[in-house]
């Protein structure tokens, strides 16, 4: 009786404990998608306000600034990666702020491009929004383990970064468009897989104790990071299909 006593709280004590993580999961992917939402609604309106007032376009793409705003949020996730374990939780969270204006002055040039057709933007948006959270959920709920699609994405994006670089020379239309459909392709693959990698990294953290914890923190912003970056490449590519020749 001893025995069946013991065994059942050994098991009320395990059920109780993996309610606990999926509860902690569901809370910790909360505050990523916050983040991600939070950083997107940062960008666009910073994309919006720089695309449609002159004197701030200007101010931008007239002038060598025009630079420092290409290579600063390179820049940025350079230094995070190189600090994130020496930052504070406030520190990561404001250099992600940060980073994300930064990438809405970038993405003003989008509103400029298309300023006579705005709805190709709206367009554009929706489609990545419907794919990205379809991809997301997939990511999440999938008993399939992607981590082997890792290297093989990074290896992607590093190609297609090439392709972009030799395509200004080139300014070759067909390779223009293999690249964006490269590029939309890699950029679902990342989004599903990177989804699946931060509930891993919690399920993995969340059982190492006060310092799983103290990343953790830090991991949500990281997550929504690059979820950011890659809801904003799918949409990018997306929006040169539907630009045509713009």
């Amino acid at each position: 009786m001893a025995e069946f006593d013991r065994m059942s709280a050994q098991t009320v004590g395990t059920q109780g404990r993996a309610a606990e993580i999926d509860q902690g999961l569901r809370a910790h992917m909360n505050s990523v998608y916050s983040y991600l939402a939070g950083g997107l609604a940062v960008a666009g309106g910073t994309a919006y306000s720089f695309g449609n007032i002159p004197a701030l376009a200007n101010m931008i793409w007239g002038s060598p600034l025009k630079w420092v705003v290409i290579f600063a949020p390179l820049a940025l996730i350079f230094f995070i990666g190189a600090r994130l374990n020496k930052m504070s939780v406030a520190g990561v969270q404001a250099t992600y702020w940060v980073f994300t204006a930064l990438m809405g002055v970038s993405l003003s040039a989008v509103f400029i491009r298309f300023a006579n057709d705005p709805m190709v933007i709206v367009q554009a948006f929706l489609i990545t929004s419907i794919a990205f959270l379809s991809l997301s959920l997939y990511g999440y709920t999938t008993k399939k383990d992607l981590s082997g699609w890792g290297s093989f994405l990074i290896m992607g994006v590093v190609g297609l970064i090439l392709a972009s670089i030799a395509n200004i020379f080139i300014a070759s239309s067909a390779l223009a468009f293999g690249v964006s459909v490269i590029g939309v392709l890699i950029f679902a693959g990342l989004t599903a897989y990177d989804t699946q990698r931060i509930k891993n990294e919690y399920l993995y953290f969340a059982q190492a104790g006060g310092e799983g914890a103290a990343y953790l923190a830090k991991g949500a912003v990281m997550g929504a990071l690059g979820l950011f970056l890659n809801f904003v490449n799918m949409f990018q590519f997306i929006l040169s299909f539907m630009g045509g020749s713009e």
